[in-house]
């Protein structure tokens, strides 16, 4: 059945009954607007951080996570910082490097990379009996890609990526350790909070995802843009 080219103009049946905002950027502002009118001053988090909690709240549209989501002193600008100087960023799915787009990137200098297929990290998971998430972080490691570091969906790569940071082989810039689920989630992400000697951004619980590590990246890299 072939679409209209005008539906709804039909003796103005199918209109929708409210104000239509099409224009994408439109739709953004309007966006932030009304999350800004929901959580009026004093806000829990206030300058750049405030940008990326926003970031977070327009991603999900959940309010709730202005009580879960947490920064260590100065990740927010180290995160800015880090991408303004051209980093890498490892992100442990798929999902999470297509949320991050090159158009914020590329002006930047900076490249994301998934090593999830990678041959190297199919073979060390089969070696070593561990997730591919966990391999991944490893292989990172030894190809010098621990930089900026986002974690959206495996646990076990936050665990990994840990242990590394904890025995002195990995200083990365930023971790944005965002693992959501039932196992081991909430438990890595204390782990992070309570022993991270990194900068990072962390929400409590078992809350989280792909789209939310990516957006944190995202708000830090428009922040490292418009700062330029």
């Amino acid at each position: 059945m072939p679409l209209l080219s005008n539906p709804g103009n039909k003796e103005g049946m199918g209109k929708p009954p409210f104000t239509l905002i099409s224009d994408p950027q439109a739709i953004e502002r309007e966006s932030m607007a009304r999350i800004e009118a929901e959580v009026p001053e004093p806000r829990p988090f206030q300058g750049l951080e405030w940008l990326v909690a926003r970031r977070m709240v327009h991603t999900t549209a959940d309010f709730e996570l202005l009580d879960l989501i947490r920064f260590s002193p100065g990740a927010a600008e180290a995160g800015r910082n880090a991408l303004a100087s051209g980093a890498t960023v490892l992100t442990d799915t798929r999902m999470a490097l297509c949320g991050i787009p090159s158009r914020r990137l590329e002006p930047l200098g900076c490249n994301a990379v998934c090593l999830m297929e990678d041959p190297e990290t199919y073979r060390l998971a089969s070696v070593l009996g561990v997730t591919r998430a966990a391999a991944a972080v490893d292989v990172a490691l030894g190809r010098g890609m621990l930089d900026v570091v986002v974690i959206g969906n495996a646990p076990t790569a936050l665990i990994r990526l840990m242990e590394h940071m904890l025995a002195g082989q990995a200083e990365p810039r930023l971790v944005v350790g965002m693992p959501v689920g039932f196992v081991n989630a909430a438990e890595s992400k204390a782990w992070l909070e309570s022993h991270c000697p990194a900068p990072y951004v962390t929400i409590s619980g078992r809350k989280g995802g792909s789209a939310l590590a990516a957006c944190v990246v995202n708000a830090l890299a428009q922040a490292a843009l418009e700062s330029e």
